[in-house]
């Protein structure tokens, strides 16, 4: 049983692209789901 959201947002699995399969490293509960790279902007890392 979940006891807090926070507890069920810090588990979530990493989210991955849905072009290239690598995971994200954005915000795992943010609507985007595409990486930096394939959309054509500067990776972060």
């Amino acid at each position: 049983m979940i006891t807090g959201i926070v507890e069920f947002f810090e588990n979530l699995p990493p989210k991955l692209c849905s072009n290239c399969g690598k995971p994200i490293e954005e915000q795992h509960e943010c609507y985007g789901n595409t990486c930096f790279t394939c959309i054509g902007l500067k990776d972060l890392d």
